[in-house]
């Protein structure tokens, strides 16, 4: 499929994410055979994930954000070269930081998270790891026109075992009001249809338990 087409996903109310001219759809077994535009499915309850096959309609799916949904709000944690920015409302909880960096990454501290408790080298990689967007940084010696982490890339759609999908790259998201401080080049999208922050990804996998021995 050409690079040189835009990649975008529309959102269809209360049905799949439409993707069209995706370079790449995988899952961990390996890329996923599509054509140039596809219908994933957002509800959880597909036959066929990641496809959709229409169970949205059959169980009524509803697309809107809920009104008791986590606060989308950034908060700024400064350090002494870096600034880290963090929005919990678009937060995966997939665990790349806490996992990998719980020296700084801290859970169940206050503040959680400690910018000057390693390298920049090691913060910066672990931050360019989520997989949600909601973790971002400025250096603090050029904190102006720094806080998106990621370089340009060629647009990808990776389905995660018993999780969201996780979008990277140039990719257009249609009628979308971001999250404060989001990393528009890498963010998670629901699958499971669960979340309070539709389409983003809140973690809500895992407290319904959702899962897909397919992909």
């Amino acid at each position: 499929m050409s690079s040189e087409k835009n990649t975008s996903i529309k959102l269809m109310p209360n049905g799949p994410y439409i993707v069209n001219n995706i370079n790449k759809l995988s899952n961990i077994k390996g890329a996923i055979e599509a054509g140039e535009t596809v219908a994933l499915c957002r509800c959880g309850a597909s036959a066929n994930k990641p496809f959709c096959d229409g169970s949205h309609e059959k169980i009524g799916f509803n697309s809107d954000k809920n009104d008791d949904r986590r606060e989308d709000k950034k908060e700024v944690y400064v350090g002494s070269d870096i600034t880290i920015y963090d929005n919990r409302g678009i937060c995966a909880h997939a665990g790349v930081c806490t996992d990998n960096l719980a020296t700084v990454f801290r859970m169940k501290q206050e503040p959680w998270i400690d910018p000057d408790a390693e390298t920049l080298e090691e913060i910066i990689t672990i931050i360019n790891k989520c997989p949600s967007g909601a973790l971002s940084y400025s250096l603090n010696s050029n904190r102006d026109n720094n806080e998106e982490s990621s370089e340009s890339s060629a647009s990808a759609v990776m389905v995660a075992p018993n999780g969201p999908y996780v979008v990277t790259g140039r990719v257009e998201l249609a009628d979308i009001t971001w999250g404060s401080g989001a990393e528009k080049q890498q963010f998670t999208l629901c699958r499971c249809g669960a979340s309070k922050n539709k389409p983003f990804c809140d973690g809500s996998h895992w407290s319904i338990n959702f899962t897909d021995d397919k992909n």
